[in-house]
């Protein structure tokens, strides 16, 4: 079984009483790995798999969990299926798509991470947060009333053509 599908496999088949604990581990080693990135932005995270996985203390499958996660806010993204323990990585991240990633994905643990306030500015922050909200509203097309003109554009009152 590949990585990828042991990771599918790991967070679709959980028990009740696991459930707490994994989600405790996985988001200690989301936090461990975004730190050690965020303090370098400028920087690509490059490595075979298996050598990402030691330098960042981290289980396999959990490693596995962050490239998942991560891999809606790379500038490349990464055939997950096809990733093994020599598979080569390379992590271009953009940032700015990943703090307002960490916010749809409702991440507080790591939208709130103090290395960002070195990463990108109070404003610029705020102005994603502002986008994500608003990509987050519902604008409900106003309907026409029985005496509006038709929307097809026929000239005659909507009760009289589309409305009846």
């Amino acid at each position: 079984m590949n990585l990828y599908k042991k990771w599918l496999d790991l967070v679709e088949n959980q028990s009740e009483k696991d459930v707490e604990d994994f989600w405790g581990d996985y988001s200690d080693a989301e936090i461990k790995i975004y730190s050690d990135i965020l303090k370098n932005p400028g920087s690509t995270v490059s490595g075979t798999f298996s050598a990402l996985v030691e330098k960042y203390g981290v289980e396999e499958v959990l490693f596995m969990g962050f490239l998942d996660g991560v891999n809606t806010s790379l500038h490349t993204p990464l055939e997950l299926e096809k990733v093994d323990a020599e598979t080569e990585i390379s992590l271009s991240i953009d940032l700015e798509k990943l703090y307002f990633n960490m916010h749809a994905a409702n991440a507080d643990h790591l939208y709130t991470l103090e290395e960002w306030e070195t990463v990108l500015e109070e404003q610029k922050r705020e102005e994603i947060v502002k986008a994500y909200k608003k990509s987050k509203t519902y604008i409900k097309e106003k309907t026409p009333s029985r005496n509006d003109p038709c929307p097809c554009g026929s000239g005659k009152k909507y009760k009289k053509c589309c409305g009846a």
